[in-house]
């Protein structure tokens, strides 16, 4: 089964795993925003992304990438990606609420959608790339 999925480009695995990684943190955010309050909506995403990044690192290094190299080095790679990455989410969230004035759950869903794309190609060329010899 292992040949057969990785037959499948990077590009769909990262769509599949990067899909369930975002539901994780969605499911998180959504759950701190209905406990403590929708306006805590800045506080549910880096505490969303703080722990899906665990489920997150795992899954892109043996599902997406096929991650063989040193896992410290590319666990910090990750979390540099990561960090960027959230920027960009916080962002955009911040923007969507704000100025387009959606609400914390529906702006999320799109941030998150754009955030992903720069995350794949980071991921690709930084996080988990493979040297050539």
């Amino acid at each position: 089964m292992k040949e057969h999925w990785f037959k499948i480009s990077d590009k769909i695995r990262f769509l599949l795993v990067g899909g369930f990684n975002a539901g994780v943190s969605y499911i998180i955010y959504s759950l701190i925003c209905l406990i403590l309050g929708a306006e805590v909506y800045q506080f549910a995403l880096a505490l969303a992304w703080a722990i899906s990044s665990v489920v997150s690192f795992t899954t892109q290094k043996f599902l997406v990438f096929k991650g063989g190299g040193n896992w410290v080095k590319e666990y910090v790679k990750c979390c540099t990606t990561w960090f960027f990455s959230y920027l960009i989410n916080a962002g955009l969230l911040e923007f969507i609420v704000k100025v387009v004035h959606l609400n914390v759950f529906i702006a999320q869903i799109i941030a998150t959608f754009i955030a992903a794309i720069f995350t794949y190609v980071l991921f690709k060329k930084f996080a988990f790339k493979v040297k050539r010899i």
